[in-house]
């Protein structure tokens, strides 16, 4: 499987999702540079986190101008695999393929830890390997993650099982602690918590694996569906 990882001006993590998908994983990886409207042979699609454009005006505000940008939005509307972390959550929410916003943490103050996190829904690209109500820590890295919506918007991610991961504590003022959510397809996942940067035991942590093992098995099954 070929994972491809989208590199905006400011991107920090870019490396650290491809050598999870590469040496972590064994998968194919390449870099999509964001003025460039190929999405290449990717199966999955990952943004990942940094400071896009040196998040001027908002987080990933500017971002969803590139180029690359449109092409991303026709492969998930095709149904491709898209999945946000940090940064790259930030920039599907401002690009409309998620709802909500991402505001300033509770505080004002940068939040870099490693909190424990609940897995909400296995009915998900992106977590079907995972089991219900299983715990993962992973780092988290951010000054604006607190994840808001109306209650409507709210309810609806409620009803519709479409919140991926939650905070098992309050940690940056996000509605009902959400970590993390799915877009009304299931295609496009966004989640401020970094699964990449928890894929090596060098790292202190694997818990981020299952994100990448859920994806891996997701294509595998649709690769055999196809045949």
């Amino acid at each position: 499987m070929r994972f491809g990882v989208v590199v905006f001006p400011g991107s920090n993590c870019d490396h650290d999702a491809w050598y999870a998908a590469s040496a972590n994983l064994g998968q194919q990886a390449e870099f999509l540079w964001h003025d460039e409207r190929s999405l290449g042979q990717a199966d999955v699609v990952i943004l990942p986190g940094g400071f896009s454009y040196g998040d001027y005006l908002r987080c990933g505000a500017i971002a969803k101008f590139s180029p690359v940008m449109q092409s991303v939005k026709e492969f998930a509307n095709a149904g491709g695999l898209v999945a946000g972390f940090c940064n790259g959550f930030q920039i599907l929410v401002e690009s409309g393929l998620l709802p909500g916003a991402l505001l300033r943490n509770a505080g004002m103050k940068f939040v870099c830890d490693q909190p424990i996190l609940t897995v909400e829904t296995v009915d998900s690209p992106f977590t079907r390997s995972a089991t219900l109500g299983q715990r993962l820590q992973l780092p988290v890295a951010h000054g604006e993650g607190n994840y808001t919506a109306d209650d409507r918007t709210l309810d609806m991610l409620e009803a519709e099982d479409r919140i991926v991961v939650r905070y098992a504590n309050e940690i940056n003022g996000s509605a009902r602690r959400i970590a993390g959510i799915l877009n009304a397809e299931r295609n496009v996942m966004g989640m401020m918590p970094h699964p990449e940067r928890a894929c090596d035991p060098l790292m202190g942590s694997v818990d981020g694996r299952v994100i990448f093992e859920s994806i891996l098995a997701t294509l595998a099954a649709t690769a055999r569906s196809a045949a």
